[in-house]
């Protein structure tokens, strides 16, 4: 009976055992496979980090930095594309003549800063490139262009030839407006463009132009003759008595500097022939007659006279003596700074 307890009790033993070792068989390989599942998760999350990176180093496709593309560009690559395009030169056409400007000669471009922009904005943006345009230096450039596209404005110039009037008509000159150039080159420049920039110079006109002369007198002592000119062509030709070998009328180029109705005769102080003479007002009586064009060399003038038989000699104190009414006719054609020309 004891034998038989014994047996059952090591029976009974035997599959608690074999109970308690599965369990323990069981428990290994869970633990073996939740260690392989972490494995795998730790190598995915290994994976997916690295796949970030790469990303956050390029430019999103499909963004532009001032109109150059730079999407799907590594940052390093994206910056020297975006300095390259800026450090094209600029053509520069004044009156359609072409010129070249550096732009990294007056401006520096932000090409790094962005880019650092378009890392983080939205495929298709455009980011804009900021420049700063260096004033001095894009100045100095401007001058130097305005002085070599520059012509000076030539005066009309009267000269004399044989006694005849020979005119020089006057020509424009151009000059740059450096202002409107300065605004549109910094526009150029700050929007990227290296699209063409057109300029015009714009006229000077002379400070004598052409017309100045459209009356000219020329007198010539030897034949006792005022020639008036309209401009190169003459228009009328006048009988005048010119100064005595005693007092004679002077010769060269002068100017009507005064014109007078009716005028007063005053007794020069500097001629003893005037001597004791009084100022004589206007009327038939007066040495001067009804006009005076005075000239500028003092004392001597064009005008009329009280004695008609001294015209066609040499009768005068120097002036220039005409018949009263051929010196109101010629008062009429004549102005303050017509050119008298005296051989």
């Amino acid at each position: 009976m004891k034998r038989l307890h014994a047996v059952v009790l090591f029976v009974l033993g035997f599959a608690a055992a074999g109970v308690f070792s599965g369990a323990v068989i069981a428990d290994v390989t869970t633990t073996t496979s939740t260690a392989t599942t972490t494995v795998a998760t730790t190598t995915d999350a290994s994976t997916t980090t690295t796949a970030t990176t790469s990303s956050a180093n390029t430019v999103p496709n499909g963004v532009r930095v001032a109109g150059v593309r730079v999407g799907g560009l590594p940052v390093a690559d994206a910056v020297a594309a975006v300095q390259a395009a800026f450090d094209r030169d600029l053509a520069v056409f004044v009156d359609g003549k072409p010129v070249q400007l550096d732009p990294t000669s007056v401006a520096t471009a932000y090409a790094a800063t962005a880019v650092a922009r378009a890392r983080i904005s939205e495929p298709g943006t455009n980011v804009k490139l900021a420049v700063a345009v260096h004033g001095p230096a894009l100045r100095a450039w401007i001058a130097a262009l305005a002085k070599r596209v520059a012509t000076p404005a030539v005066d009309a110039a009267l000269t004399f030839k044989h006694a005849k009037p020979v005119i020089k008509p006057a020509v424009n000159g151009r000059v740059l407006d450096q202002r409107k150039m300065r605004a549109g080159l910094i526009v150029a420049l700050q929007s990227n463009s290296r699209l063409p920039v057109h300029f015009r110079t714009r006229a000077v006109k002379p400070s004598v132009p052409t017309g100045t002369f459209s009356a000219v007198i020329v007198i010539n002592r030897e034949l006792n003759r005022l020639y008036l000119f309209d401009e190169t062509k003459l228009v009328r030709v006048f009988k005048v008595a010119t100064g005595q070998s005693i007092y004679p009328t002077p010769t060269g180029t002068f100017h009507i500097v005064v014109k007078e109705k009716d005028p007063w005769w005053y007794p020069p102080t500097y001629d003893s022939w005037a001597k004791g003479l009084k100022p004589v007002p206007p009327g038939p009586d007066n040495p001067l007659g009804t006009r005076w064009m005075g000239l500028s060399v003092p004392g001597v003038g064009i005008h009329g006279t009280d004695e008609p038989a001294s015209i066609g000699y040499s009768e005068s104190h120097g002036c220039i003596r005409m018949q009263v009414p051929d010196a109101e006719w010629l008062f009429t054609k004549v102005q303050v700074g017509t050119t008298v020309y005296i051989v």
